[in-house]
């Protein structure tokens, strides 16, 4: 189930709300994602149980997915809601208010001390009045910035503060020292001690009070822009969904909100049109472009029998369709929903974040105390103790550990979908990049999968025609890639076939049927050995088709040797250059496939790949990246039903878009376009992902590991260096910027 979590600001905030939601009676799991203020929840817990212990715990949640959704358009909006900016336009209109009262602050405070700004004759050497005015000003700002310290007083006494507790404690404590400094004021004046009234003077900290609470705004306000950013991939693939759509009803062409289109309706496409849910074509043709989906920028030709996905473009021609896949199951919603997924989804290096992010905050406010303490008892004033002690409020920042991994993860995903691959968790974007073996199934994979016959060589007293005739009455029954390289020859020279009867398939050795009358038996060489005798001039023939990188393809009838067919399957042009690419970094590359071993190595050598295990049977695949796994970590990439348990036992599997349903469900990453290179790609966007939440967090912690001794005073003893609160102020609001506008980077990554 998910979430809609508002309230949270920190990765503190983030924390409180998963422990209160993991205690749930029935919740198995929970991810809390800072970065789309959504929540995750597996488990039997009723939601409104859910619900009620977010709100206990301080924050506000709804539910925002409806499994019984049936549309598209509402199925993409529920998650278009996780990126709604509602944040930005607040703090806008709040820091454009704070900054006017700040100027006119400042003026008065540091503008009069340092620069001899002019003030009105009615403040002219009356000090009293001019706290005063600098109270009622800073108390303005306080009051339009009230949320911080709603949030932060009421997380406070709840023994669960948060960043905008260190802010609220930070302005709150400026304030009232800069209160109680006004009333001694008053004394000295009572007195008549204008030296007094000066000293007095010189530790006012209203405008601290107020700069804290502005700079921290500035800071947000940046922080809430660059967020949104980083979800710009995911909103562009929400913004395709059509929202109307033109159908048939009744004969008539009518445009019916998309929502109204069901499975069956027959929608129509003209040239310029996105398609509004997936169909396959009836009537007409055109040029399709995919790119949403595929990344693929150049266009498709689609004709009558073809499939069309919802949001991709007709460029030319006029379509008749019929819906086939609906809302929630369309090809879009599900890109979607795998990258929000994804995104939401947390990776296992974020977990080291998110214990030190827990504790964070209320060491942060132990260290400002044992600050102010340590101060006053080397016999400094209580100002200048307080000064050190709100400095190390203001300047520690829990947000930039809890922004350093999502934000990159977002990003990251965000680059990958472009280009048309989908990875389904923060885990798999992670754990690519960890991997040193890459196994890739031949068939479909490393070649196009599309084998067409390119050697016939007959047994003694049959003809070519009589081979290419019970072979295919044969194959014909067959779904194996070979079996209809067979049949595609027959039909080419326009050969006549038979049904067979009793036909069996025998999984990884061949198939046998009767036709005409006659057992006709074809299969590899030791199947057919173990029911005729073949000639060893047949096996070297065999032999060298399979130095050649073909498979050949034995045939018997009635206890004869038939004759062979030689099958071979061409290379994907980018195979070669994509299996150097993965060697040049670092992994090795190993072919698997059910060809036997001569046949193996002759497109394994052609392809350029480290190793090469052949003749495995469907179930050894799993077996074998097993064997793999046991001191490394595996990459599975295939495309096929018998790939699906390799896929699943691997450490990440890796299927080819164009595969099976059964083989993209079992997989951890999806390669809509079908190229061996988007797998290379996958990986090294993997490592550079991985890279820059290392990047991230190294500044987070540096940042505070720096900046709080800098804060509490800890140089002054040694070079004399301070660090006055409202400093600290800025360079906590930019510090989380800098770890967003650091994730943003990966926009620009690109594959050499």
């Amino acid at each position: 189930m998910k979430y809609k979590v508002t309230g949270m600001h920190c990765a503190a905030c983030s924390s409180r709300v998963e422990k209160a939601v993991s205690k749930v009676e029935g919740v198995r799991s929970c991810s809390v994602n800072l970065l789309t203020n959504s929540m995750a929840v597996e488990g039997s817990a009723d939601s409104q149980e859910i619900i009620f212990a977010v709100e206990k715990a301080g924050y506000g949640a709804r539910l925002t997915t409806d499994g019984s959704a049936a549309n598209s358009v509402q199925s993409i909006s529920d998650r278009e809601d996780y990126f709604v900016d509602e944040e930005t336009p607040a703090l806008k209109k709040r820091l454009i208010v704070s900054g006017v009262f700040l100027l006119v602050l400042m003026y008065f405070s540091m503008g009069t001390m340092m620069w001899g700004f002019p003030l009105p004759s009615w403040l002219e050497g009356n000090h009293i009045a001019m706290g005063l005015v600098q109270l009622v000003l800073s108390a303005v700002i306080m009051v339009i910035n009230q949320q911080f310290f709603i949030r932060g007083f009421s997380s406070l006494f709840r023994l669960s503060p948060n960043m905008d507790s260190l802010v609220a404690l930070g302005s709150m404590t400026s304030f009232l020292w800069s209160l109680f400094v006004l009333f001694q004021m008053t004394g000295a004046a009572h007195v008549g001690s204008e030296k007094l009234l000066m000293e007095y003077m010189d530790n006012f900290y209203f405008e601290s009070a107020a700069m804290i609470l502005t700079l921290i705004t500035v800071g947000k306000m940046l922080e809430a822009k660059s967020k949104g950013k980083t979800t710009n991939a995911l909103k562009a693939l929400m913004k395709l969904a059509p929202k109307e759509a033109t159908v048939l009803r009744d004969g008539i062409e009518i445009r019916v909100p998309i929502e109204q289109v069901k499975v069956g309706d027959i929608f129509l496409v003209k040239a310029g049109e996105s398609m509004a849910v997936d169909g396959i074509i009836l009537e007409g043709s055109g040029a399709i472009n995919e790119a949403s989906l595929t990344g693929e920028s150049i266009p498709v030709d689609k004709f009558v029998g073809d499939e069309v996905w919802t949001g991709t473009i007709n460029m030319s021609g006029f379509l008749k369709c019929q819906a086939i896949k609906v809302g929630k199951d369309t090809a879009l919603a599900k890109i979607i929903d795998m990258v929000s997924e994804a995104s939401s989804t947390k990776a296992p290096i974020a977990k080291t974040a998110d214990k030190v992010s827990g504790v964070f905050v209320p060491i942060v406010i132990g260290i400002s105390l044992v600050t102010i303490a340590v101060w006053i008892f080397v016999g400094e004033t209580l100002g200048f103790a307080l000064a050190r002690g709100i400095s190390v409020l203001v300047i520690s920042c829990p947000c930039a550990l809890g922004l350093a991994t999502p934000v990159a993860i977002m990003v990251g995903n965000g680059v990958a979908a472009k280009r048309g691959i989908l990875f389904k968790t923060a885990l798999a974007m992670e754990e690519t990049g960890r991997a040193n073996i890459i196994v890739l199934d031949k068939t479909g994979t490393i070649t196009k999968g599309q084998p067409q016959v390119t050697d016939i060589l007959v047994g003694e007293n049959f003809t070519e025609k009589d081979l290419l005739k019970f072979s295919s009455s044969l194959e014909i029954k067959s779904e194996h890639p070979l079996g209809k390289a067979i049949v595609e020859k027959q039909g080419e020279m326009k050969i006549d076939i038979s049904p067979v009867e009793d036909f069996q398939v025998l999984a990884g050795r061949g198939l046998t049927g009767i036709v005409e009358g006659k057992t006709v038996i074809g299969g590899n060489l030791e199947f057919l050995e173990e029911n005729i005798c073949i000639g060893e001039d047949i096996k070297d023939a065999a032999m060298k088709f399979a130095e050649e990188g073909k498979t050949p393809m034995f045939f018997a009838l009635n206890d004869k040797f038939l004759g062979i067919i030689a099958v071979a399957d061409t290379l994907k042009e980018d195979s070669p250059r994509a299996i150097e690419d993965l060697k040049k970094m670092g992994l090795e590359v190993i072919m698997l496939t059910g060809d036997n071993e001569r046949t193996a190595k002759a497109i394994g050598k052609k392809a350029g790949v480290d190793r090469v295990i052949a003749g495995v049977k469907p179930d050894g695949k799993e077996k074998a990246i097993r064997k793999l796994g046991l001191d490394s970590k595996v990459i599975m990439v295939g495309d096929g039903i018998n790939d699906a348990p390799a896929l699943t036992r691997a450490d990440i599997g890796m299927a080819i878009g164009a595969g099976t349903d059964i083989a993209i469900d079992a997989a951890d990453v999806v390669l809509m376009k079908s190229t061996l290179s988007d797998g290379a790609f996958a990986i090294k966007l993997s490592r550079g992902t991985l890279r820059n939440i290392h990047e991230n967090l190294f500044w987070a912690f540096f940042y505070n590991v720096i900046g709080i001794p800098l804060a509490a005073g800890v140089w002054i003893p040694i070079f004399g260096w301070t660090l006055n609160p409202m400093f600290g102020a800025l360079a906590m609001s930019l510090s989380s910027f800098c770890v967003v506008t650091n994730a943003l980077r990966l926009n620009r990554y690109y594959f050499k």
